[in-house]
């Protein structure tokens, strides 16, 4: 019960910024998505450098792959390292490449960069600092493991909060996994649920190294104003770093907003520089003599049919540019396009409903059935999140229903046995198109949380390859393969019963899930 009232002070939500969309979209297909490197790099690649990978299973076995596989790099961003076989399988994989680059003649060129969240990376005796403090002793030079904490836990709330309840104020909620030149984006976390029975999302960028060197930019930035955990299990700031719960707030995330938006111009501009090059370049006036040295140098990439934006959300930091791009995707969606959106958290901000309720486009939302929830069985008051979940729902279904909309936004519920439901983001399909030229994935959960609380990033993939907007075809189809539409006789059944008290505490709560 006093848990609760520990929350009291962050109860009243800040009120929202009202963000104008950067521009409306163009006319002509994937390219109408372009306005969107007005505010972030744009990466243009080729489809066949593009995975959508299905399974935990497939996840997991390529993270070993490119663990093994690294010669230079090593980035892994997530929310935490779980403690089980499967993950200290990773970390040995980790210690047996690090080893060869040691055995290696001259200086050891690996590099191994870990971003955590704090307190849910700190939680229990064996813990994700725990499962990596070998590493750090053994390859002092070579691994770095920061550990994110959020600016807004402090002073007499952080010595109150009691453990697990800490992380509902603000987490590292980043998961990136990349090696080398090769990208992996995901939702999933390195715990083994996700390497085993819990549904994501997951794609591979091979071969991407300016998408690489922007995402170790990233990391290396929010590593840059987290703690760095020492081989004795300590941690301590950067020399000269304000601290994040010790030190001043508003100077703290002044820098941390500097450091993090100096990544993104500094790549959005080196990605304009090299977009005017190439365009040029391919002029029919621009030299014959430079294009065959290009080729016969071997330089001379295929034409971009796919683009990579990268959208990045830290409200704690004043950056908001994953909530504008989505808000804009979401207003501008013409009549008779398909928007299949999917949240393992149901539980939309305010300007998200509105736009879903208030636009045009056609609408299916994936969420999780309480039985595939992650909070489901859990024990003591976290046992009743799903309930809230079924509440929240309930009251958006209803809302529908009022405006009559049950045909253009239509809920469906993943349900599989023995198996919990994590995937996150949607697939827009242009008006009279039976295939997406646009995915989202990453992070977000589209929720109060990922908007207002956490770190999230994610990327827009655009593409006008048919193979690939078959395979991202195929991705949605699989996850909603295992769902059932929502209707009015869903709540009637005897497992959607929501207690009293839930309802009643519901609307106080659900900015912090």
């Amino acid at each position: 019960r006093s848990s609760w009232l520990l929350l009291a002070p962050l109860l009243t939500p800040p009120v929202p910024v009202i963000t104008t969309p950067p521009c409306s979209l163009c006319p002509e297909g994937a390219h109408r998505f372009q306005w969107i490197r007005n505010l972030v790099p744009e990466f243009g690649i080729s489809s066949s450098h593009v995975k959508v990978l299905s399974s935990p299973a497939e996840f997991y076995e390529l993270l070993k792959v490119q663990i093994k596989a690294a010669k230079q790099r090593v980035v892994m961003a997530s929310l935490y390292l779980g403690t089980g076989l499967l993950e200290q399988e990773l970390v040995d994989c980790l210690e047996e490449t690090l080893e060869k680059s040691l055995q290696a003649k001259g200086s050891p060129d690996l590099r191994v960069s870990i971003l955590l969240d704090y307190t849910r990376g700190s939680r229990g005796r064996k813990n994700s600092r725990t499962m990596l403090i070998p590493l750090l002793q053994r390859f002092p030079e070579q691994v770095r493991v920061s550990l994110f904490h959020t600016p807004n836990l402090r002073g007499l709330l952080r010595l109150l909060i009691p453990e697990r309840f800490n992380e509902t104020i603000g987490l590292q909620h980043i998961k990136v996994y990349l090696f080398d030149d090769n990208v992996i984006l995901s939702g999933a976390n390195l715990s083994d649920l996700y390497f085993t029975n819990r549904q994501d999302r997951y794609v591979l960028l091979r071969d991407s190294p300016e998408i690489a060197d922007f995402f170790t930019e990233l990391v290396d930035a929010i590593g840059d104003v987290s703690l760095q955990l020492q081989q004795d299990d300590t941690v301590q700031m950067m020399e000269g770093m304000v601290h994040p719960y010790q030190g001043d707030k508003v100077a703290y995330c002044e820098i941390a907003n500097q450091r993090v938006m100096e990544v993104i111009n500094s790549a959005r501009t080196r990605q304009e520089l090299l977009h005017a090059k190439t365009f040029h370049s391919s002029q029919p006036g621009s030299s014959l003599l430079s294009q065959q040295g290009s080729q016969a140098s071997g330089s001379l990439k295929p034409e971009p049919d796919t683009w990579i934006y990268p959208l990045i959300q830290m409200k704690p930091f004043g950056i908001q540019i994953d909530e504008m791009v989505t808000e804009t995707l979401l207003t501008e969606a013409e009549r008779d396009a398909r928007i299949y959106l999917t949240t393992g958290y149901f539980n939309l901000t305010q300007a998200y409903m509105d736009l879903i309720l208030g636009t045009r486009a056609e609408y299916r939302i994936l969420l999780a059935s309480p039985e595939v929830n992650g909070f489901f069985g859990a024990k003591g008051v976290a046992g009743a999140i799903p309930a809230a979940y079924v509440y929240i729902e309930h009251q958006f279904y209803s809302e529908v229903c009022y405006l009559q909309q049950q045909e253009r936004v239509q809920l469906q519920e993943y349900s599989r046995s023995g198996w919990t439901f994590h995937a996150k983001g949607l697939w827009l399909y242009l008006a009279g198109s039976d295939l997406p030229c646009l995915t989202l994935i990453g992070s977000p959960n589209f929720g109060y949380r990922s908007v207002h609380r956490d770190l999230e990033a994610q990327v827009a993939i655009v593409t006008e390859n048919k193979a690939l907007q078959q395979q991202l075809h195929q991705e949605q189809e699989q996850l909603y393969l295992c769902s059932g539409v929502v209707s009015t006789s869903t709540f009637e059944q005897p497992n959607r019963y929501v207690k009293l008290w839930v309802k009643l505490v519901t609307p106080l709560i659900k900015n912090f899930f």
